[in-house]
């Protein structure tokens, strides 16, 4: 099965190559809604349907069937944050897809149960801090959607986005930044795949990353817990106490631990994961870039327009954000700056 849904790779740098790995199964995607219609519900049709597709087209397929379901559950409740919801599985879908066809068709699979497993630990630190803010609470909404219909001041126009970008470029993005998991799955159809010191240091540096944003989530998280408790009482919370001062809970925005290096340090985190999956497929195909980069490459510019946005909706709401955009760095931190800007940085630190 594996041979008729896999191009044939004899060396590391074949299974990069879009032309062989990529362009020739488009035909694949065509014809599964005929190939799925045929094989109705028996198991023994479905089971072969999905060996002999290629794992890649299967998982594209899973992505597009999803936004018409997303564009109507949101029109239907005029709730624009039906992916968010999905935000933190999608990609452990599509991840456990490449694992279950891998191992269904008898590849080897440390290389591939490695990249789940990581991916299951991403999960459940993204599901559990989306959880804890309320996002899976009914009628929960992410507040930028508000600010970019007010915005639009056009339904139509707005129903375009939710048609186009919200309910399909999104989870069509998550299914890109896991494409280099398909590369992984053609690397493990290798004649003699290995695991390397480089696929145990690109593993151990996602976790390292991953630890990092759960650092700067909890920090977040911490301050604006007690922010919210010091403005219903006025009085900073008993257990903050020696953590923040009034002042730093009316400033309205955290400048405190990984936040006073960089102004969105779990973001940056975020980004490098992916990134970071990435790079481990150019060490795996030995090569500078390869076609899977494109979902990290957006990945990267979805957080720089989104971070955008949210930094103007936060700096019409709190005075002293200009202040700290204009000392800390957004993603990286800022280690070349004008003296009064030093000033201000280090004096932005020395609060804690």
């Amino acid at each position: 099965m594996a041979a008729m849904a896999l191009p044939p790779v004899d060396i590391p740098s074949d299974v990069a190559d879009y032309g062989l790995t990529v362009r020739p199964f488009y035909s694949h995607l065509c014809a599964l809604p005929s190939k799925l219609f045929a094989a109705g519900l028996n198991y023994d049709s479905l089971k072969d349907v999905y060996l002999s597709t290629n794992p890649l087209m299967t998982a594209a397929a899973l992505a597009l069937s999803t936004a018409p379901v997303f564009l109507i559950v949101s029109e239907l409740n005029r709730n624009y944050s039906q992916v968010d919801r999905c935000w933190s599985f999608l990609p452990l879908l599509f991840n456990a897809h490449y694992a279950l066809w891998a191992y269904a068709n008898g590849l080897p699979m440390t290389t591939l149960n490695a990249i789940l497993g990581l991916t299951a630990v991403w999960t459940v630190r993204l599901g559990y801090n989306y959880w804890r803010k309320g996002g899976f609470k009914k009628g929960a909404e992410d507040y930028r959607w508000a600010v970019v219909q007010k915005r639009l001041n056009n339904r139509f126009l707005f129903f375009l986005l939710n048609l186009t970008f919200i309910s399909t470029i999104q989870p069509l993005l998550l299914f890109l930044i896991t494409t280099p998991t398909y590369v992984m799955t053609l690397y493990s159809s290798l004649p003699d795949p290995r695991f390397e010191i480089f696929d145990f240091t690109c593993a151990q540096a996602i976790v390292l990353v991953l630890a990092i944003e759960t650092i700067a989530d909890n920090e977040q998280w911490t301050y604006q817990t007690a922010k919210h408790e010091y403005q219903k009482t006025g009085r900073v919370p008993a257990k903050y106490k020696g953590v923040f001062s009034a002042e730093d809970l009316k400033r309205g925005f955290n400048i405190h631990g990984l936040f006073s290096w960089c102004r969105h340090p779990n973001f940056a985190a975020e980004q490098a994961i992916w990134i970071i999956f990435h790079q481990w497929t150019l060490l795996k195909s030995h090569v500078i870039f390869n076609w899977s980069g494109i979902g990290a490459l957006c990945y990267v510019a979805l957080f720089q327009a989104s971070t955008t946005l949210t930094e103007k909706i936060t700096a019409s709401k709190y005075p002293e954000y200009a202040e700290y955009q204009n000392v800390i760095g957004k993603f990286i931190p800022k280690f070349t700056i004008n003296s009064s800007e030093d000033d201000t940085a280090e004096n932005m630190r020395k609060e804690q």
